[in-house]
């Protein structure tokens, strides 16, 4: 066992002593791609959507100095007909580029890095003559060509030197022309059976084409055959839910949301377990150096972003082309770079279909909260902690300390949208009403042309709060609106909560720009 090579699978076995969802049927779509003109995968994932973890169990299935079939018959990539024909049949190198990262800041990084994995990969072959001019893909040349075999190299978090160095650094020149010169070349297929990299980022570009674009790249935005191992699916958290007597409903609203490819429902899969383990929802994420660095591009205000993220806090989503984004953090030129960006750090989900994004759930929204906060968004900032007051007044039926609220909302937040619009004024209260979303869940309904917006809020499980129906109306009065409620009978709707049920009416004034209010008890 070296320090590079043949590391065994003791990293996947620590891994398994845990409760493990089964994740192994990702090795069957690497297998599949051995070998061949695909056998270069670059996989990209945000943080804590298990990595390292798919690294180690590939590293463990593939590495030929070990017998690892125990930790893998009672998986589902046992059943495969690929199963038996790779299992532990290849020299593994397995780098974790944040090994180096962390130890090392200087441009000498990539020799140090090739420096390192060439003394350990001579050490495990010591009977093959090597040349001293020879550089490290030289000396697996020769390997190769030698013993007729071919290896298998796993990249963990290959684009940490990309995170830690700008475009343009002789760091990262280097380390660019080291990943040509390993993967690119003719060699390159007759040295390695398959390349997996996997990190944040997706490989970068020069211009509109991939510094390596014979990789076969599998992202956030992009998962091809990937997409249901990005995460944990709805089917694996009730499960776990049912297993570990948890709420379902509080996992889902807690780390639920994300779209990932033709995959509609993806979660966070190290929240959950951190919830599962705790018996407790709450948020598990972890700031990171990577966001401080968007922070400041947010602050910026590219294109209008601020209005953007306060519209997605209100439960909107955002157009977004994510095709022009350089996949460089240190390269951020538009509003579709941020969000791009965020996309792949996790903080917005990315529907593919309809080319928008939005925040996913309940953990990640607060996590924005707190970035609005430290970038000092002060109108935000002050609508976010009225919301507060604002619930809490509505609750105990003060109409006018509501219609104050929502002048206030209204006033620090038009730039949404268009001032007289009902989609920026249902916007906005969306917002102004944000706090609730911690207690209930929203129901937006737009009616085209009607001149008015609904919003429904309906209690969580275990909540001991009434459900609320707002009805907006323009240039009438409040009492319309409640009398729009009842002609429409939402009540119906929330049948269940009939007898928890408060009916809001707001009317707007254009001229003045002020709203009344009238709060009744469903009776």
């Amino acid at each position: 066992m070296g320090t590079y090579i043949n590391l065994g699978n003791e990293a996947f076995r620590r891994i398994r002593k845990r409760e493990y969802i089964d994740k192994s049927k990702l090795i069957a779509i690497v297998n599949d791609t051995l070998s061949s003109e695909w056998c270069f995968s670059c996989v990209t994932r945000c943080r804590r959507f298990g990595k390292s973890m798919a690294a180690k169990m590939l590293c463990a299935y593939y590495d030929h100095s070990v017998n690892s079939r125990e930790l893998f018959t009672d998986l589902e990539i046992a059943k495969d007909p690929s199963f038996e024909e790779h299992l532990n049949k290849y020299p593994v190198i397995y780098l974790d580029l944040t090994e180096f990262t962390t130890r090392f800041h200087d441009d000498d990084i990539v020799g140090i890095i090739e420096a390192e994995l060439k003394a350990d990969i001579l050490e495990a072959y010591p009977d093959i003559a090597v040349r001293d001019t020879d550089d490290l893909m030289g000396c697996l040349i020769r390997i190769a060509t030698a013993t007729n075999e071919r290896f298998i190299f796993i990249i963990d978090e290959w684009d940490a030197i990309c995170r830690e160095f700008k475009a343009g650094t002789t760091a990262m020149d280097r380390y660019v022309n080291w990943l040509r010169r390993m993967f690119k070349g003719v060699n390159a297929a007759n040295v390695f059976a398959g390349v997996y990299m996997t990190g944040i980022l997706p490989i970068k570009k020069y211009k509109t084409e991939s510094a390596l674009n014979n990789f076969i790249e599998y992202s956030m935005v992009t998962p091809r055959k990937m997409a249901c191992y990005f995460g944990f699916t709805k089917d694996e958290v009730r499960e776990l839910s049912a297993k570990h007597r948890m709420d379902f409903d509080d996992l889902e609203k807690w780390y639920d949301g994300y779209q990932i490819g033709s995959e509609p429902s993806m979660f966070n899969p190290n929240s959950v377990m951190q919830a599962v383990d705790n018996n407790w929802c709450a948020s598990y994420w972890a700031n990171t150096g990577a966001f401080d660095a968007v922070a400041n591009y947010i602050q910026m205000n590219f294109e209008g972003l601020k209005d953007d993220i306060i519209k997605m806090l209100a439960g909107g989503r955002c157009p977004v082309n994510p095709t022009g984004f350089q996949n460089d953090m240190s390269v951020i030129r538009s509003r579709d770079d941020v969000l791009t960006v965020l996309i792949h750090l996790g903080y917005l989900s990315y529907d593919r279909y309809e080319q928008e994004c939005y925040i996913p759930n309940r953990e990640v929204a607060g996590e924005m909260v707190n970035a609005v906060n430290a970038n000092n968004w002060q109108p935000v900032t002050d609508a976010i902690q009225k919301s507060k007051q604002l619930l809490k007044d509505t609750l105990n039926g003060d109409c006018e300390a509501v219609a104050r609220g929502v002048d206030a909302a209204h006033d620090e937040n038009t730039s949404i949208l268009s001032y007289n619009n009902e989609n920026s004024l249902a916007c906005v209260l969306s917002l102004a009403y944000y706090y609730a979303r911690n207690n209930y869940v929203f129901h937006r309904e737009m009616a085209s042309g009607k001149g008015f917006a609904d919003l429904v809020l309906i209690p969580r499980k275990n909540i001991d709060s009434p459900a609320i129906v707002l009805e907006l109306k323009y240039d009438k009065d409040a009492d319309s609106a409640i009398e729009q409620i009842k002609h429409k009978q939402y009540p119906a709707k929330v049948a269940q909560h009939a007898d928890n049920l408060l009916l809001v009416g707001i009317n707007y004034d254009k001229e003045k720009k002020t709203h009344t209010c009238v709060i009744e008890r469903h009776q």
